[in-house]
């Protein structure tokens, strides 16, 4: 079986805040996110218009997930320096 490709990402709301995830389809994701497609994030609901900031690709699910939690273990800053280096 071959393994998936999966994208770790960030979606800048219209405040601001960082919302991090995994997804094998980042862009189809951040449409779900924005209420054109089924399957959103609570979080995010009413928080738009929303923008894909950031995303890095991973072997696998299991790797992207690892990298996902220490992610979301960062600082705003050092997010926002994350993205300002892709």
């Amino acid at each position: 079986m071959i393994e998936q490709q999966w994208f770790l990402y960030m979606v800048r709301t219209a405040n601001g805040q960082l919302y991090t995830g995994i997804s094998i389809d980042p862009l189809r994701r951040l449409r779900q996110h924005q209420g054109e497609l089924a399957g959103g994030a609570k979080a995010l609901r009413g928080k738009g218009p929303l923008a894909l900031v950031y995303q890095h690709a991973y072997a696998d699910r299991s790797t992207a997930s690892k990298a996902e939690y220490r992610l979301k273990k960062q600082s705003k800053a050092a997010k926002e320096l994350l993205i300002s280096e892709q």
